[in-house]
């Protein structure tokens, strides 16, 4: 009897645990979403109508266009358990490479129109893609290997364009970033975009599943027969994707090509992927978890500009909100370092 009453405890015991964690997961997963509506509800109040008008809201999408390209190409990385510092130069060259081969003051021999947009975006997926090889293939850890590789871009930005930025003269391209659609600008559109593809792949491909397994367990992949150097390698090149769609936009915005385009989005959009909930141990998020969480950060900036934070203390706020939303919607564990 006394061991039958002892199983009963230990069944209820572990039911009891599998129901706290289950709990705990959920709380987890709608934590994202809560620090968000926090933060909108109290820069309503502290901003007044200022915050929410309709002006404001349009700027928001603004701000959150380039930040979230970065971050939607940066959460598969993370997700595989891998890490990109590649982005300031990625973005950078990018920007500056369309810059260079569209109608601009310095060299209207390249101009290819369209074409260069879609080729500045193709040197960034090829440098993601030897991120990839060099990073599977001869075992460095991704984040020796891309901080390396932001180096590399930045150099070839500068030696494109001889220290000397150039201006985009092409008046179609000097027209996009005033386009928009229902209020929300042409920049913002092509995120969303992006964001709609990303989400296809993740949820509805086979290589969005294997994305999942491999940051989980590599040996899953093999056990079945696929290659898990494929998938990873493929991770950076969607990554470089992304990082060439940013850089492109970021130059068009700017109205030219310079490799100061990429500084400063590393630190925001690691910060968004992880404050959404994507675990840097690999496996656990993606991009829904993303776009909320590069929402929270362009919220956190426009909210405190608005209230007019000393750029100073600004910083320490924005550290030390990302460190508390972080210890809110991050899972802890053993495993928490990246590959």
């Amino acid at each position: 009897m006394n061991r039958r009453q002892s199983e009963l405890t230990i069944s209820e015991e572990f039911v009891s645990k599998i129901q706290k964690e289950n709990q705990k997961a959920r709380v987890m997963k709608l934590a994202p979403t809560i620090v968000l509506a926090v933060l909108v509800a109290g820069f309503s109040i502290l901003c007044g109508g200022d915050f929410a008008s309709l002006r404001n809201l349009i700027s928001i999408l603004n701000q959150l266009a380039i930040p979230l390209l970065v971050a939607l190409g940066l959460t598969f990385v993370i997700m595989i358990g891998s890490i990109d510092l590649s982005i300031n130069g990625t973005v950078g060259m990018s920007g500056s490479l369309m810059a260079i081969f569209v109608l601009n003051s310095r060299f209207a021999q390249f101009d290819m129109g369209i074409g260069g947009m879609a080729l500045a975006i193709l040197s960034s997926v090829l440098v993601g893609f030897l991120i990839g090889v060099v990073h599977v293939y001869l075992k460095i850890p991704s984040f020796m290997v891309s901080f390396a590789f932001m180096y590399i871009c930045k150099g070839i930005a500068m030696v494109a364009y001889a220290g000397i930025p150039p201006v985009i003269s092409d008046p179609l391209i000097l027209q996009l970033p005033k386009i928009g659609f229902l209020n929300i600008p042409f920049i913002t559109w092509v995120a969303f975009i992006v964001f709609a593809i990303c989400v296809f792949i993740q949820e509805y491909t086979a290589f969005g599943r294997h994305v999942y397994a491999v940051g989980t367990d590599e040996a899953i992949l093999v056990a079945v027969g696929v290659s898990a150097k494929r998938v990873k390698i493929l991770v950076f090149v969607l990554a470089g994707f992304c990082f060439g769609v940013a850089g492109v936009l970021g130059a068009i915005r700017l109205g030219q090509g310079q490799v100061m385009i990429g500084d400063g989005l590393m630190f925001p959009a690691q910060a968004a992927v992880v404050i959404g909930g994507t675990s840097l141990a690999g496996g656990k998020g993606g991009v829904f978890n993303t776009i909320i969480g590069v929402f929270i950060m362009t919220v956190l900036t426009n909210g405190l500009i608005l209230l007019g934070v000393n750029p100073y203390i600004k910083t320490g706020i924005e550290g030390l909100i990302v460190l508390i939303a972080v210890a809110l919607t991050m899972t802890r564990g053993a495993k928490v370092i990246s590959k």
